[in-house]
């Protein structure tokens, strides 16, 4: 099973630059969104559900800002939007699949670079969010808490950690949660598989950052040691260019029952009255995927139903 992840910063710019056909060639089974920056009435999901996807997805609260998603070919057992924080929810920070034998979370953590405020914003949702890990580990036996976490682990992950020592993203208190959420029981996937330096996932726009491989590795799929075994493969995508960021990929061990994976879609009516239900808060809200008898050859409709506190 392929899972990828990929800040796109801003899924309509990104498709203006061909994401959509670089989708359809790379084909994971689950791909996780960050930075969307769209409202489902943004986004014609057709294109993605005639490519095999269902989509779950997440925005802030605010336009044009933040937001995450889940793209899967596989029919999750459930789904989960937010922390139960209104704090980070209305950001649209985090998402949850739930498949036979793993959970994946699509995550978006804040940036720091604009200020004090912010940084202190991240330290918080930091705390909170290895609470809501540790947590959930008490549930689930195998997670991976995917996507950009805005920090550089190590020396290693960052082209420049001398300079860049007193700047957000690098900071010693950003390092040593890495490390914490490590002891927690986490592997860092790509580093399980990759020792060597020079491998970034995002650079600046400025001064051909990019092109002279001057970048951060700061987008991560992080497993629970239950999953250690599955690890199959993990590599980073340079190559792929819609966004500041790239796409980081890991492959599982697991074996696919083809009756998980969902059929291509069906009508323009029924997506119409599937995507109306999206206009909600999103916050506290969750999917079961319960077969309906559409007339069409699509597999599940997600029913809503709320959380119980």
């Amino acid at each position: 099973m392929k899972l990828i992840s990929y800040n796109v910063n801003g899924i309509r710019a990104a498709m203006n630059k061909g994401f959509v056909d670089w989708l359809a060639k790379e084909s994971p089974d689950v791909l996780g969104l960050q930075e969307i920056k769209a409202l489902e009435t943004d986004v014609d999901f057709r294109i993605f559900h005639d490519l095999g996807y269902q989509v779950y997805w997440y925005p802030a609260v605010k336009k044009g800002y933040s937001g995450v998603a889940i793209l899967s070919k596989v029919a999750p057992k459930a789904v989960h939007y937010g922390m139960g924080v209104s704090a980070y929810d209305d950001e649209g920070r985090m998402i949850r699949a739930d498949f036979d034998g793993f959970s994946f979370i699509s995550a978006y953590f804040p940036s720091g670079t604009t200020g004090d405020i912010r940084q202190d914003f991240k330290y918080k949702f930091l705390d909170d969010v290895y609470g809501f890990m540790q947590d959930l580990k008490r549930e689930h036996s195998g997670l991976i808490l995917s996507g950009d976490y805005n920090i550089c682990h190590k020396a290693i992950d960052i082209h420049n950690p001398v300079a860049n020592k007193n700047t957000s993203g690098f900071l010693p208190d950003e390092r040593a949660w890495m490390d914490k959420f490590v002891d927690l029981g986490f592997i860092d996937t790509f580093r399980a598989f990759n020792t060597d330096p020079g491998h970034y996932s995002w650079w600046s726009y400025r001064a051909g950052s990019r092109q002279k491989n001057l970048g951060w590795r700061i987008d991560y799929h992080m497993a629970s040691k239950e999953l250690q075994n599955k690890l199959k493969s993990a590599v980073i995508l340079p190559d792929v260019v819609h966004s500041d960021h790239c796409p980081v990929a890991l492959e599982l061990h697991w074996e696919k029952d083809k009756k998980t994976y969902l059929a291509p879609y069906y009508s323009d009516e029924i997506h119409k009255n599937f995507y109306s239900i999206f206009d909600w808060k999103h916050s506290g809200w969750s999917t079961t995927n319960e077969p309906k008898p559409t007339g069409s050859t699509f597999c599940t409709v997600p029913d809503l139903v709320k959380e119980q506190p």
